[in-house]
């Protein structure tokens, strides 16, 4: 389960299927260094997306995606 603390790279490492969510937000810069040390929460911020309900989604895309 990711957190807002949790780190962009490590999500895509993790679970590679979660790219499209964060394209959806306007985050196509997957592979560049801010998402390599950007937290979900800061990257939510700057593209200003509600964090917890990104979270929310985030999560359960995993859980059903295995």
């Amino acid at each position: 389960m990711f957190t807002k603390e949790t780190v962009i790279a490590e999500v895509l490492n993790k679970a590679p299927q979660a790219a499209p969510l964060f394209q959806s937000i306007g985050m196509h810069c997957l592979g560049c260094a801010m998402a390599s040390g950007e937290s979900i929460e800061e990257a939510c911020m700057v593209h200003g997306v509600d964090a917890d309900a990104f979270i929310e989604k985030l999560n359960e895309l995993v859980a059903a995606n295995g």
